[in-house]
């Protein structure tokens, strides 16, 4: 049995990654729930800070320290940009959920980052095609951004089948847990009910997450030169859920690219193909791991939609689905299918 220790534990990712773990079956069996790490709230009583995880709710917060952490076999880590690639685990599996590791080009976190480049780790997103064994063998996960995980598994069937030409046009309407639990006026009831803002236009630092996964699925043939990506976030009055939409213009008929979504679809678990003519819904996807894929074909363009809570298959989902490959547990173990 090994032991799961969670760093950020009562931040939203956190405590997503907390409420599957209780909730899968190999929970008391195949590993326990180690160390509650947190900054602000560490000494705290968890039930004081997420009562919705009565299981743990006598656990005191601890400090989030290298040497806690290290203690244990597997670390989810729901830090803030800069932390986690801070901290020396030593031979502890680590599935960060932050932005540390995601990104492959120096010159991209340059970009959208900035100081010491931590390097890259293998990518979270299981779909990717090879990416499973590439993930069976990893000590480390760099868990995707959300808005990447809705739009990478909106335009992956056509992109690798070269079906969609690699310019694509990124819209993503996201709730406020995205932004993690912190203060800020933006955030305010008062600000964000009954109102819609984009934010981040041409600046958003998942815009190079989604290129760099077009440039990985590239068949051949096509340079990874001619990808660009024109991403556009929109904050709603949500608590979670993206609605995701990608256009491009298409390289194939509309019978050619329903089917690659088919075939490309059949075989993975947690992508769920429309039939035509319905529409993705963030209600159909709450506290699930899936993510609802629909694409149509008008005017020779593409326009792809998907849906995702992004605090599941968005974020902690994707760190379970990793550690369960990982582990060699069944990789949908703890991770609901069927929508609140």
């Amino acid at each position: 049995m090994i032991s799961i220790a969670v760093a950020g534990a009562s931040g939203y990712a956190g405590g997503e990654a907390l409420r599957l773990l209780l909730n899968h079956p190999g929970y008391n069996r195949d590993f326990t729930i180690g160390a509650l790490t947190g900054a602000s709230n560490a000494g705290q009583r968890f039930g004081d800070l997420v009562p919705g995880l009565p299981q743990l709710a006598d656990r005191i917060v601890e400090e989030t320290t290298a040497e806690v952490l290290g203690a244990h076999d597997v670390a989810i880590l729901g830090l803030p940009h800069g932390v986690s690639s801070s901290l020396d685990l030593g031979d502890t599996i680590v599935l960060d959920c932050g932005a540390d590791r995601r990104l492959t080009d120096r010159m991209d976190w340059d970009v959208y980052y900035g100081g010491d480049w931590p390097g890259s780790w293998p990518y979270g997103i299981p779909e990717l095609p090879g990416n499973r064994d590439i993930l069976r063998k990893a000590t480390g996960v760099a868990v995707p951004g959300c808005f990447p995980t809705g739009a990478t598994l909106a335009l992956l069937p056509a992109m690798h089948a070269g079906l969609m030409d690699p310019k694509v046009s990124v819209v993503s309407v996201t709730g406020v847990t995205g932004a993690g639990k912190k203060a800020a006026v933006s955030m305010l009831g008062g600000e964000t009910m009954s109102n819609l803002r984009a934010y981040k236009v041409g600046s958003h630092r998942h815009t190079p997450e989604m290129a760099q996964n077009i440039r990985r699925v590239l068949p051949d043939g096509i340079s990874g030169t001619d990808v660009h990506v024109t991403f556009t976030p929109v904050l709603a009055p949500l608590r979670r859920g993206i609605l995701t939409t990608v256009t491009a213009d298409a390289r194939g008929t509309a019978q050619d690219i329903r089917q690659a979504y088919e075939d490309f679809c059949a075989d993975e678990p947690f992508l769920h193909l429309l039939p035509e003519g319905e529409q993705p819904e963030v209600k159909s996807v709450i506290g699930t791991n899936m993510c609802h894929v629909q694409v149509t074909v008008s005017g020779g363009m593409i326009v792809a939609t998907s849906a995702i809570d992004n605090l599941t298959k968005g974020t902690a989902g994707a760190a379970v689905q990793c550690l369960n490959i990982i582990q060699g547990w069944e990789e949908t173990a703890g991770l609901p299918m069927a929508g609140l």
